[in-house]
């Protein structure tokens, strides 16, 4: 099953990410990987803050509704006040919007999506974590990791507040730390990569 399904890609922000992300998601090809993010933002912001991104941006970008596919070039972001998880059908990914209990003092939680993404996606996942204040997503990320998946953190330098990456590098969750404007490319190179794997 891991050579027939697609790569799926998540990325994690808070303080900061707003910006961050634009820059990201602006660089990639209508033929990327489908991306899958949580954005601390309050219930409300993130359908305004998806439709903005959405009509920069090549990619189609859209707040995460219940049942949507994760899709070649869309873009879901988690809507604020609400656990979003990568659930899967077959070789079919989609994602379950949720309620449920704050973790890592979020909802939505980059832990929870991070963590689903290492149960049902496994090594076919690219975890990213980017700016941000406290630790939310680390655990995630090293979990990822361990099941094989490729996991990247920004760098320092690059960071509005380095508190999420840090977190993660500290517990040796991230394979690579690299500059905010490298992330697109290692999307890209990542996604180039398992189709040079699935063809061999």
């Amino acid at each position: 099953m891991a050579r027939t399904t697609e790569m799926v890609v998540c990325m994690g922000a808070s303080t900061g990410g707003t910006e961050s992300l634009r820059e990201v998601l602006e660089e990639l090809p209508a033929d990327a990987p489908g991306v899958v993010i949580v954005q601390h933002m309050p219930e409300k912001f993130t359908t305004a803050f998806a439709r903005r991104l959405d009509g920069l941006c090549t990619v189609s970008v859209k707040e995460a509704e219940d049942g949507d596919a994760i899709l070649r070039g869309r873009v879901l972001i988690a809507p604020g006040n609400y656990h979003t998880l990568i659930q899967r059908s077959g070789a079919r990914y989609y994602v379950a919007v949720r309620e449920g209990p704050l973790v890592s003092r979020h909802r939505p939680s980059v832990d929870v999506l991070f963590r689903s993404a290492a149960q049902y996606v496994g090594a076919n996942a690219l975890g990213i974590l980017l700016t941000g204040m406290g630790d939310d997503g680390a655990r995630g990320l090293l979990e990822m990791r361990q099941i094989g998946a490729v996991t990247i953190a920004q760098d320092e330098a690059s960071c509005v507040v380095f508190g999420m990456p840090k977190e993660a590098i500290a517990l040796g969750a991230a394979q690579k730390v690299v500059p905010l404007s490298a992330v697109a490319g290692e999307i890209m190179r990542a996604a180039r990569a398992r189709g040079l794997e699935r063809r061999a």
